[in-house]
């Protein structure tokens, strides 16, 4: 990897409910209508966790729980180096509203591959499917 390519280090929340695991579609950039699982970029000194709860706030309006770390996926995009960092959460509340994605779907585990992903998030799929396997946390 040369020293011109930028690295971007982000969080995502595997948003579950039930069986079902929540997706969310871009609606701006390069990757506009692909699906991804909601986060962003941490801040300077934040954690990871802390960085997953301020944007979930930000993006959705909700409040989540942090169940457990499930994987860090490293990926190369055309323009940047991306680290994701990726947990598995469950909602405190009901709401979520979409703040800055233009739509959204709970997925089952069959369907999780009824949409198009972006590539990071796709190399999750294979975890959350077994994740979807096994009983929720009460």
């Amino acid at each position: 990897m040369d020293g011109q390519r930028k690295s971007i280090e982000v969080v995502a929340a595997i948003i579950r409910q039930g069986d079902k695991i929540f997706a969310t579609q871009r609606g701006y950039g390069d990757w506009k209508d692909w699906w991804e699982f909601p986060g962003g970029k941490m801040e300077p000194g934040e954690t990871p966790e802390a960085a997953l709860t301020r944007e979930i706030r930000e993006e959705l309006a909700a409040e989540i729980r942090i169940d457990k770390f499930l994987y860090t996926v490293d990926w190369d995009y055309p323009q940047f180096h991306l680290t994701m960092h990726c947990y598995m959460a469950s909602l405190l509340g009901e709401s979520l509203q979409l703040i800055e994605h233009e739509a959204a779907r709970w997925l089952s585990r069959e369907e999780i591959h009824s949409v198009r992903w972006l590539p990071a998030d796709e190399i999750l799929l294979p975890l959350i499917a077994e994740e979807l396997q096994q009983q929720p946390k009460p």
